[in-house]
């Protein structure tokens, strides 16, 4: 009997639901296509955290059957459960960048109002903006999953999905020009005096810090728009290394060096904003930064269904 957390059986799942979703001799509807494409979502994200460790996907509870069973510590026919979705995507988020967990979310959100509510469609988001969206993340599992596209969807399809993933390339570049062009438009009629009275008074009112997102840590960086002092922050720790200074025979200095992913970035100087991983990389600001904080203020996250 296959076990449900073989990475294996859930790619191959994967790979029979976007077969349902990308198979256009079947008279299936976008929203039919989409829901078969967002559950594949979900089984690449249990194949690739599984193919690590069976127990990231295993849902903790109070006696640990799950993570136990998930271990090979527990035989016979207890029942194994996984995680939720929006756990299985926020660990992905962590372990495999740049996945974005709020839109893999937003898919998942919208299959549960689709099968379970009273939605009449899928999505409002048209099916040429939704499938660029769909797929940067869905590739980016699939290469966690060490395979190519070709092995998930065939030779003959991946002219179509590499056009989806070139075409949400150029939405992110058009989104960070966009943010750049305002920013920089902004501040010079603030210094020429030729802002509107409103927008003046608002500018005005604002402090230092309202852009920030307070995150738990953050980082000094130069504005790409401005070239003013701005803000990176993140809170996800990619790397944890304890460091001991002996000072005496006696005494001795004790700190952290963690190293943070970057996910956001504000500059309080022309409102700059870059509320994610991909804005951050376009930018070619730092994709990741170190801080230092004391040992005692630093403790590894407990597992659980977060």
């Amino acid at each position: 009997m296959t076990k449900p957390w073989d990475h294996n059986a859930l790619l191959l799942k994967a790979r029979l639901f976007l077969n349902h979703a990308m198979d256009h001799d079947e008279p299936r509807t976008f929203d039919e296509r989409a829901l078969w494409a967002s559950l594949a979502l979900e089984l690449l994200a249990k194949a690739a955290l599984a193919r690590v460790s069976p127990v990231l996907i295993a849902a903790p509870n109070e006696e640990g059957t799950n993570i136990l069973v998930a271990s090979g510590l527990v035989q016979g026919e207890a029942r194994f459960t996984s995680v939720q979705a929006h756990t299985l995507f926020s660990r992905c988020a962590k372990a495999f960048k740049p996945f974005n967990s709020d839109e893999a979310r937003a898919i998942a959100n919208a299959r549960n109002d689709y099968l379970h509510g009273a939605a009449p469609t899928y999505t409002a988001i048209p099916e040429a903006a939704w499938w660029p969206r769909y797929w940067a993340q869905a590739h980016i599992l699939i290469n966690a999953c060490d395979q190519i596209l070709d092995d998930l969807v065939g030779t003959d399809r991946v002219p179509e999905v590499e056009s989806h993933l070139a075409s949400n390339k150029k939405n992110i570049e058009f989104r960070y020009q966009m943010l750049i062009e305002r920013s920089r438009q902004r501040l010079h009629l603030l210094q020429t005096g030729q802002l509107r009275a409103a927008e003046a008074a608002e500018w005005a009112r604002h402090r230092e810090g309202d852009l920030s997102a307070r995150l738990e840590y953050s980082t000094a960086a130069n504005c790409p728009a401005c070239g003013g002092p701005g803000l990176i922050e993140g809170e996800d720790v990619e790397n944890a290394e304890e460091h001991v200074e002996w000072l005496s025979e006696d005494d001795y200095d004790a700190w952290m060096e963690l190293t943070i992913g970057s996910s956001y970035f504000s500059c309080d100087r022309c409102r700059l904003v870059l509320d994610s991983y991909e804005l951050i990389a376009e930018a070619q600001l730092p994709e990741a930064f170190d801080v230092r904080t004391e040992v005692g203020d630093y403790w590894e996250p407990e597992y659980g269904n977060d």
